[in-house]
C-alpha cells in the first residue's frame, strides 16, 4: 500500500473515532510530528552538552526522579 493510500485510510478510520481522549492523542502526537519535522536544520549536540545530559540524568536518577518500566507499561495499556 503506497503513502497516499494508507492516508486515506486513516483518515476514514479517524472520522470514525468518537473517544475525544483518543483524538486528543492524535492532535498532540500531530503537533510534535509537526514541529519535529519542521526543524530542517539538524545540528548534533556537543560533547559537553551530551556530557551535561548524562550528569542530569545521573542526578534525576538518584534523586528518584523517574519512571519505572511496569508503571510505564501500566499507563500504555491505560490509553486504549
Amino acid at each position: 500500500m503506497n503513502l497516499e493510500a494508507r492516508k486515506i485510510e486513516f483518515i476514514q478510520d479517524f472520522l470514525e473515532l468518537q473517544s475525544e481522549q483518543a483524538i486528543a492523542r492524535f492532535e498532540n502526537l500531530l503537533k510534535k510530528e509537526q514541529k519535529l519535522s519542521g526543524n530542517k536544520e539538524f545540528s548534533p549536540m556537543t560533547v559537553k552538552e551530551f556530557n551535561k545530559r548524562i550528569d542530569q540524568s545521573m542526578k534525576d536518577s538518584k534523586e528518584g526522579k523517574f519512571t519505572e518500566v511496569h508503571d510505564l507499561l501500566a499507563d500504555i495499556e491505560k490509553w486504549s
